[in-house]
């Protein structure tokens, strides 16, 4: 019994710890400029999206023998085409998230010690792009423990934070502007990479599948409705890009301190993570010179900040919106094949007619069409 509740709390933490990540600081700048009422909803309807979606990763997982990562499962089921279109939105997502990671530290830093963010953001890329190339990733060996205590640091700002809230500040909502925060909520929720993994520790355990992939979806939902709440009922209209910038000049020197330093944390080991896993997916999957991979991981991103990518919520907007409806189009359609293909009889199956699937395609095909659009 005790290990069964160990490997669930393994698999819960392996996916909270992936979802939870540095878009959390982006979303209450959006829900500032578009009203509460419309984060409540973006959160509520994506959250339950993310959770479906999550859940029928879940059971692709299980209706397949051998374990893969996102882009084997749309090989095995969509064919070719979904393998490399799959492969194209991981790239796109990570290559979204680096150059946001980027500009973010240059501001958080900059915040703290009031140098010039470009400098910052070049000096910070450096040093990060060093660690990837020479694999210095030692904080990756406790990935779940950092996950951990990022969760324990977003509670204890929001802790701080809700004395000072301004109910004033909860009560605007901009009909125009509902669907504002959509690709920033969507790139915040974004975890179905984890997975696989934690169908792996689940191993001998996984009718604790379902109950892990409930639970490890349903906390994030919560840890973003607080912190959304408690940082724009305290910075309201004067919310930064970054929220525990403003957050900390409206709160004094301690939240600077605090939330700034949690934030450089967590963007600085998100950029390390995902910078080594692009790396890694050129090297062995697509057999590209360790060189070569990490120049590609690195450097791409960083030419796009060169070039004038400067605003941190428009970039994992974007990259929200875009990467975040491919996969999430990918998996409907290969959760489909896999229902009627599968090799075997999954622990648990989720409901998918063609209502749900089109329902749910649409809606991800919506976000992607309101970035070019608006």
């Amino acid at each position: 019994m005790a290990k069964r509740g160990m490997a669930l709390a393994e698999a819960v933490a392996t996916l909270v710890g992936c979802i939870i990540g540095a878009g959390i600081f982006g979303i209450p700048y959006v829900v500032a400029k578009a009203g509460i009422l419309a984060g409540i909803i973006n959160i509520l309807v994506l959250g339950t999206v993310i959770l479906l979606i999550n859940l029928y990763v879940g059971e692709i997982a299980l209706r397949t023998k051998k374990i893969h990562q996102l882009a084997g499962y749309a090989e095995k089921y969509l064919g070719q085409t979904g393998k490399i279109i799959m492969t194209i939105s991981a790239i796109f997502g990570i290559v979204g998230a680096l150059i946001a990671y980027i500009i973010g530290e240059g501001e958080v830093i900059s915040a703290i010690f009031g140098f010039n963010p470009f400098t910052v953001s070049v000096v910070f890329f450096v040093i990060a792009s060093a660690v990837v190339y020479f694999d210095l990733m030692a904080v990756k060996k406790f990935e779940l423990y950092l996950g951990a205590v990022m969760l324990a640091l977003i509670l204890v700002i929001c802790f701080i934070s809700l004395p000072h809230v301004n109910l004033s500040n909860l009560s605007n909502f901009n009909l125009g502007q509902i669907f504002l925060p959509y690709g920033v909520v969507l790139f915040a929720f974004i975890g179905a990479a984890a997975i696989p993994e934690m169908e792996e520790e689940l191993k001998g355990n996984k009718k604790l599948m379902k109950r892990a992939i409930i639970i490890g979806s349903l906390i994030p939902f919560f840890v973003y409705l607080l912190f959304m709440i408690a940082v724009v009922g305290v910075t309201g209209a004067g919310t930064t890009e970054l929220a525990t910038v403003g957050l900390g000049k409206a709160i004094g020197q301690h939240m600077i301190l605090l939330g700034n330093l949690f934030a450089i944390f967590a963007m600085a080991t998100s950029f390390f993570i995902l910078g080594l896993a692009l790396k890694w997916m050129l090297h062995y999957d697509y057999h590209i010179n360790k060189t070569v991979s990490w120049a590609i991981a690195c450097f791409i991103p960083f030419l796009i900040f060169l070039a004038g990518a400067r605003s941190f919520v428009s970039v994992i907007s974007i990259t929200g919106a875009i990467a975040g409806g491919i996969e999430g189009i990918l998996i409907v359609l290969t959760a489909k094949r896999a229902k009627k293909f599968g090799e075997q009889k999954p622990e648990y199956s989720i409901p998918l007619n063609w209502l749900v699937a089109i329902i749910l395609i649409a809606l991800f095909a919506f976000g992607i069409a309101y970035q070019f659009l608006f």
